[in-house]
């Protein structure tokens, strides 16, 4: 890895350290962070603790003193250099994303200027957020929005630079300190971001903790400091961070686990409806919280549909996530593996058509796509967030079974539509109970637009005005005539 491309550089031992707090890198007991694709070590990595959290926190409010007065042009100025910057290493950062996550290269440095986008859009979101006048015969009232303190955001390995920045732009632009908890299991594309920050913010605004999850989530939550919490992650993880949000009253953001529909209507076009699945499913290599996860096909085009499917299937190359041939990289760590062949063995055991597809090299973690046929007579793999490579289709004859299915769900962040005719998808949309819908298309989700969910899918909104909105508070001056 060319490190020095990136901003960071490994010590004598070959240690990134443990985080990097006020522009200096912290350290910690080391730990290895492997390439999916072959197992071996990529990096070393220390490992902070709970009892580094303080520092960080303490370092982000002492800078946001003097950056939440700042003039929102010059914090969106700022923001437009970090994504300049971001966009200068795109091919190492890239390569960096796809050798600690196993995302195919070619998504990994497609995610670069993704997240650079998200810099770019909260830059000019800065310059839009004005106050307001209120007048009554007897009083005038001034509305403002001023920053609403230090921000945790906590982030998940699956998008390694593309949610922190999704969280770190909006906090930055709203006038905020930020700590960034990456998970440990991809914390190195974090360590970049937080590089490239420092360079235009100033000294601690932005921090970035590499360890163990639960510990320093904790300890982020928990610190009197700390007044919002902006966390991706599972629906479980979710409801523990509410509840001790709460007990703090402390504000969260929560964008957590999908369950998503994709639903062909009887008149889609069925060469869109198949690219579009493939492209919501096995994106990331269907490790996404906003992949497709529960497909519906309408009676009337199911066999012909399934016949395309399949035919699409069989050209998926599993491998080197580098290579320009690969359709499907490798699963983040040997567990994953284990937990989705599990999903599609049960499914086998039950009786319903199962299909492999896909040659698995002889090392690294990967698993072929699987094709599960029956519906709810698959058990967990149709019940269940995959998280993985694992397509489970259904036909229908009726879509406001459909409709009533999905709203019965516990999970509500996303889901897809495919279909010609341009009232029945829009009507179709507005009735399922989703946060996102994708009408023909599979990667539904843009920096400008807000995205969250519903119910075990988390409350609030990132990206969008809506992201920046969060990290602020309304402010009122009454002042009598």
């Amino acid at each position: 890895m060319r490190w020095s491309e990136l901003g960071i550089s490994p010590d004598d031992r070959g240690n990134l350290g443990a985080g990097r707090v006020h522009g200096e890198v912290i350290g910690g007991t080391p730990a290895e962070v492997p390439d999916p694709a072959t197992g071996e070590t990529l990096a070393m990595v220390s490992w902070a603790s709970a009892a580094d959290v303080p520092a960080a926190v303490q370092a982000a409010s002492a800078a946001m003193s003097g950056w939440s007065v700042t003039d929102p042009r010059e914090r969106a100025a700022a923001l437009r250099a970090i994504a300049t910057d971001l966009r200068a290493v795109a091919e190492p950062l890239g390569a960096l994303v796809c050798a600690e996550t196993g995302k195919r290269l070619e998504e990994a440095v497609a995610e670069v200027g993704f997240s650079a986008r998200y810099f770019d859009w909260f830059a000019d979101a800065a310059t839009q957020v004005r106050g307001s006048l209120y007048e009554t015969p007897q009083r005038r009232f001034l509305v403002d929005r001023r920053p609403a303190g230090v921000v945790a955001a906590v982030s998940p390995w699956n998008f390694p630079l593309s949610i922190p920045a999704r969280k770190v732009a909006p906090a930055l632009a709203a006038g905020c300190g930020v700590v960034q908890k990456p998970s440990e299991l991809a914390p190195l594309s974090s360590l970049v971001l937080t590089a490239i920050c420092e360079r235009h913010v100033p000294a601690g605004l932005v921090s970035v903790l590499v360890g163990d999850g639960a510990e320093i989530t904790e300890a982020l939550v928990d610190h009197e400091t700390v007044r919002v919490v902006s966390l991706t992650g599972s629906t479980r993880v979710g409801r523990i961070v509410a509840q001790r949000c709460g007990a703090e009253l402390t504000r969260s953001v929560l964008e957590l686990g999908g369950r998503a529909p994709f639903v062909v209507c009887a008149d889609a076009d069925l060469d869109v409806a198949v690219s579009s699945l493939l492209v919501a499913k096995l994106r990331n290599n269907g490790e996404s919280c906003l992949a497709a996860n529960n497909v519906f096909v309408h009676e009337s085009v199911y066999a012909e549909l399934m016949t395309r499917l399949r035919e699409r299937l069989a050209a998926v190359v599993v491998g080197d996530p580098r290579s320009v041939s690969t359709g499907l990289g490798p699963l983040i760590r040997p567990e994953a593996v284990t937990r989705v062949r599990a999903l599609v063995e049960e499914a086998r055991d039950r009786g319903v058509p199962v299909e492999d597809f896909g040659k698995i090299p002889e090392r690294g973690w990967f698993a072929p796509v699987s094709l599960v046929e029956g519906g709810a007579e698959a058990g967990q793999a149709w019940v269940s967030e995959t998280f993985g490579p694992v397509l489970s289709v259904a036909s229908f004859a009726d879509e406001d079974a459909v409709v009533d299915e999905v709203t019965g769900w516990p999970l509500g962040l996303g889901g897809y539509i495919v279909s010609q005719d341009p009232e029945r998808r829009v009507d179709l949309a507005r009735r399922l109970e989703l946060g996102i819908v994708g009408v023909d298309n599979g990667a539904p989700n843009t920096p400008e637009v807000p995205f969250g969910g519903r119910g075990g899918s988390g409350f609030g909104r990132e990206g969008g005005l809506s992201g920046l909105l969060e990290f602020t508070e309304e402010r009122t001056v009454s002042i009598a005539r």
